[in-house]
């Protein structure tokens, strides 16, 4: 009995090969993944213990400043000491503020991850088509 050509050893064996190949393609996406992953959380927790403690520090700092200021100026305008102060610390927020937003537009998450995503769907195109 004769084989019919389609099921020839080497046809049989393409879809396996094809099928380990996307198995080691999925995984190491998800490593990649996973390892971007950890570094986001990594960098967001060392950034945000630096933000509270700069942010403690700058109260207190802003704080004993302000009561040095209001207090060498007492005798002459405390009402309008304490409003350039009020004034100082308003534009300084709104500074930072922008700058937040800034730094918001400009991140990306993940940039590795989807650019090889990106590099793997156009070679599964030039494959499959």
């Amino acid at each position: 009995m004769q084989e019919s050509p389609s099921s020839s050893p080497l046809q049989t064996a393409e879809p396996k090969r094809f099928a380990r190949h996307l198995l080691a393609f999925g995984e190491n996406r998800i490593e990649l993944f996973m390892l971007e992953m950890e570094e986001e959380r990594q960098h967001f927790v060392r950034v945000l213990m630096l933000a509270l403690g700069a942010a403690v520090l700058a109260l207190l700092a802003g704080m004993g400043f302000s009561a040095a200021i209001v207090v060498l100026f007492w005798q002459t305008s405390p009402v309008g000491m304490l409003l350039v102060i009020g004034a100082v610390y308003t534009s300084g927020a709104f500074f930072l503020y922008r700058h937040l937003l800034s730094v918001q537009q400009d991140w990306k998450t993940l940039p590795a991850s989807l650019e090889q995503l990106q590099k793997d769907g156009e070679c599964l195109k030039e494959i499959l088509a």
